[in-house]
């Protein structure tokens, strides 16, 4: 994830970026090794950068670990979604993000929409559900969600995509970087200085967040079997792994 380039208090600046540093560069360390010696319970394999990543004391889920349990409104599906709720029916992907991103968001939805599409090609869309986060609640609306997934190309129809809104900023903050580990902060000032405005100058939404990036990829126990950082995964990777997990089960 590069920071959006607005203004953050010091303190701020250096947790967020330093965060997104050490998971960046261990994340570019990891290379898929599907072999006999994956942990009890999980499909793939360590990332051959594990030992690092242990030692590392990360603020996000890491391989082998469980995610933890939340429970968030999906406003597309009138209901609340716990995060546990898909155990031992479906293995899961979540993802967070903001709609107004211009930089990183829309990588981490495609990435979550490729293996969307690539499990409604190969028959496995029952097996995998979709959870990308908004911490941005107070723009993000039911409307301005599903907005943004038709323009990213997302599939409503297999009902296995879940926008999720936590009801206020706090809870966004508590469930997002608080729970989950991604750091984010909203700027105080516009690039053109003015602070504290939501809408550039022809009234267009312009919130600003500086963040970082995660993915989970989650079996059905709910362990996690691949944490990516540092930006959408390159390639083809993501849906190979969620291929391999599915069909592995």
């Amino acid at each position: 994830m590069t920071p959006t380039d607005v203004p953050l208090d010091r303190r701020t600046f250096l947790r967020v970026a330093g965060a997104t540093t050490v998971a960046a560069s261990l994340a570019g360390c990891s290379q898929l090794n599907r072999t006999d010696d994956s942990d009890d319970g999980l499909v793939l394999s360590p990332p051959e950068n594990h030992d690092r990543i242990e030692n590392a004391d990360l603020p996000h889920p890491i391989y082998g670990e469980s995610i933890p349990e939340v429970t968030v409104p999906a406003p597309l599906h009138d209901r609340a979604v716990t995060t546990t709720e898909f155990a031992g029916e479906r293995h899961s992907m979540l993802t967070f993000i903001y709609t107004s991103c211009t930089t990183v968001c829309p990588g981490l939805t495609a990435a979550l929409r490729r293996v969307q599409a690539d499990a409604t090609e190969r028959g496995y869309e029952d097996e995998v559900a979709f959870l990308p986060f908004t911490f941005d609640p107070e723009y993000d609306t039911a409307e301005v969600l599903e907005s943004y997934g038709e323009t990213l190309g997302v599939d409503f129809d297999p009902g296995n995509w879940y926008f999720l809104r936590p009801e206020t900023p706090d809870d966004a903050r508590t469930i997002v970087e608080d729970t989950y580990g991604v750091a984010f902060e909203q700027g105080n000032e516009s690039d053109d200085g003015r602070m504290g405005d939501d809408h550039d100058e022809d009234g267009d939404h312009a919130r600003h967040f500086v963040h970082t990036s995660l993915i989970l990829l989650v079996n059905k126990d709910g362990r996690v079997e691949r944490a990516y950082t540092g930006g959408s995964p390159g390639g083809n990777e993501i849906v190979e792994d969620a291929r391999a997990v599915v069909e592995g089960w």
